[in-house]
């Protein structure tokens, strides 16, 4: 019991894109083998991002067990070092317990730190890369590098500010670990191999490009239904948004809808539209994990039991 609990774990996924339909097909798996849900969402561990994150309900919650939402306020920042240390600790639990963990979620950085350990520079996070991708059209090279500069000296200096594809790499590495590239490259050494990859299965949830959109819509429309405006205004006028936590999809879109800046149908066409690119990216990352079991959505459950050995 002395080995990291990360390393003695054969770790089962359910990843697809946003919006996909996980987490009706992880309560189904979940229920029928008796595993608890870890999250693996880099957004739902904020408390009260409820609806814009898809959070599971209280009924759901109450269905089967739910670790890693909910950790942290939206104010405070939360990176991949932290996600893993939770998940050791949510791994101890269950493994006193005898309890399977099935983790579900689309965060692929997440995924890849559960899978492959962290070295060198972390893979891309879709979301953080778009946000940065978004300052540097509006700032323009000099103010991107510029804000390099103060936030991590030593990349800036070693980075010109013309060179737009490692600025933007650099302030991204910062943003999903919340250290600098420069400590990354100075602890690992730059390029090295990765670790041994750990033992896993992934059930991979796809859908027909038509129908998902379809999907998105209604969901986007159901979360503006419900509230999502309201819940964005509540956490800006209470605590306010971190760094990180203001860079989860809609929101920022969301908030101008709540301020009057873009109507109903123009929010809904915008966030439809970062999602669709969103879960583009997400698709590309997760066909990169080879080996994994490929479903049609909405899942059949006896397929991805077999495949995970559960059935």
């Amino acid at each position: 019991m002395d080995a990291d609990p990360l390393d003695r774990t054969a770790f089962s996924f359910l990843i697809g894109p946003t919006a996909v339909g996980k987490s009706a097909l992880a309560l189904e798996l979940a229920e029928r083998s008796g595993a608890e849900i870890v999250s693996m969402d880099s957004m739902q561990v904020y408390r009260g991002m409820d609806i814009g994150t898809a959070k599971a309900s209280a009924e759901e919650q109450a269905r089967v067990p739910h670790h890693g939402i909910d950790r942290v306020g939206p104010e405070e920042r939360y990176d991949v070092q932290r996600y893993l240390a939770d998940v050791r600790e949510v791994l101890t639990d269950l493994e006193a317990r005898g309890a399977r963990a099935l983790f579900v979620g689309g965060t692929a950085f997440y995924l890849k730190a559960l899978v492959r350990g962290l070295f060198g520079g972390p893979p891309v996070d879709l979301a953080v890369r778009a946000a940065i991708e978004e300052r540097a059209d509006e700032l323009g090279s000099e103010g991107l590098h510029a804000e390099l500069a103060r936030r991590d000296p030593v990349s800036s200096a070693r980075i010109h500010p013309n060179d737009r594809k490692r600025v933007v790499r650099a302030l991204e590495v910062l943003e999903q670990t919340g250290r600098p590239l420069s400590a990354w490259q100075q602890e690992w050494g730059w390029g090295e191999a990765e670790s041994k990859v750990r033992p896993h299965r992934i059930v991979s949830l796809v859908a027909d490009p038509d129908a998902h959109e379809e999907r998105m819509r209604r969901r986007i429309a159901r979360m503006l239904d419900r509230g999502w405006a309201e819940e964005a205004l509540a956490i800006r006028d209470g605590g306010g948004f971190g760094p990180t936590s203001i860079q989860a999809l809609g929101y920022q879109e969301v908030l101008e809808y709540a301020d009057g800046k873009l109507g109903r149908k123009e929010v809904e066409d915008l966030i439809q539209l970062r999602t669709r690119q969103f879960a583009r990216r997400q698709r590309a990352w997760f066909r990169s994990f080879e080996g994994s079991c490929r479903l049609q959505a909405p899942g059949d459950v006896g397929q991805a039991l077999a495949f995970l050995g559960w059935s």
